[in-house]
């Protein structure tokens, strides 16, 4: 069945809200700080290595760094966009709707746990990739992977940031499934370097998301996004990174 995946991925967000909302109630204020800053810690390890994994290689026997200004190009241009055009605070509107009509006008961390979950689950290029996959040929198996990892991360951050992180599942049925139904459109444009280039990048986004967990929100992460498809654009150009 097309479009399984995405509901799958949803579904296991959704569990993972109402797992992490459980178990979160359960500890004190400091310790869900605590939770907080290992969460933000993990997602910064994870983020390292998958940004390592594209920008270091053997050359020669040797190990060495590479695509350095792919990623200054990507950021810098993919930010001034971003800020041209305000994604930050329409992530931030949509969260403020969702918050009043969820009945959670009183839950102060609702946004900020909405905004941070959905950018770690949405950036990334399993969620892209499975759901070309799923689009294609029916098969859901990246994004099954990718819905039990999301699972234990919507969990951790239900726990410690509050209810904002399920409702994270919202903005990953919305892409994925979009995804998904032009899978035929966009896989030709999804080469072996575009997706290279686009984890690279996503993985430096998730960075991002890891630093604001751990010293508080200190980048506008949705504003980076557009550096994302710079990363994509960037695998056609006629030079090299």
């Amino acid at each position: 069945m097309i479009g399984l995946g995405t509901i799958i991925n949803g579904a296991a967000i959704v569990c993972g809200g109402l797992a992490g909302h459980l178990t979160g109630k359960m500890f004190r204020q400091e310790q869900q700080d605590a939770l907080t800053k290992a969460c933000g810690i993990s997602v910064l390890f994870i983020a390292v290595s998958g940004a390592m994994q594209g920008m270091l290689g053997f050359d020669h026997g040797e190990l060495a760094s590479g695509k350095s200004m792919l990623v200054v190009l990507c950021l810098v241009i993919g930010t001034v966009i971003g800020e041209l055009i305000g994604i930050e605070n329409g992530f931030e509107r949509f969260g403020e709707w969702l918050k009043e009509k969820t009945g959670n006008s009183g839950d102060k961390q609702f946004v900020s746990a909405f905004v941070t979950a959905s950018l770690t689950v949405c950036i990334g290029a399993m969620a892209i990739v499975g759901s070309i996959q799923d689009g294609l040929t029916g098969d859901y198996s990246t994004l099954s992977v990718k819905a039990v990892l999301d699972f234990i991360i919507i969990a951790v951050m239900t726990s410690s940031l509050g209810k904002g992180s399920a409702f994270s599942a919202i903005p990953v049925v919305i892409f994925e499934g979009s995804v998904t139904l032009l899978a035929r459109l966009i896989a030709p444009v999804m080469t072996e370097m575009a997706v290279d280039y686009l984890s690279l990048v996503g993985s430096i986004l998730i960075f991002c998301v890891g630093v604001n967990l751990v010293w508080g929100k200190m980048i506008r992460v949705a504003n980076m996004l557009p550096a994302v498809v710079l990363a994509v654009v960037a695998a056609y150009l006629p030079w090299g990174f």
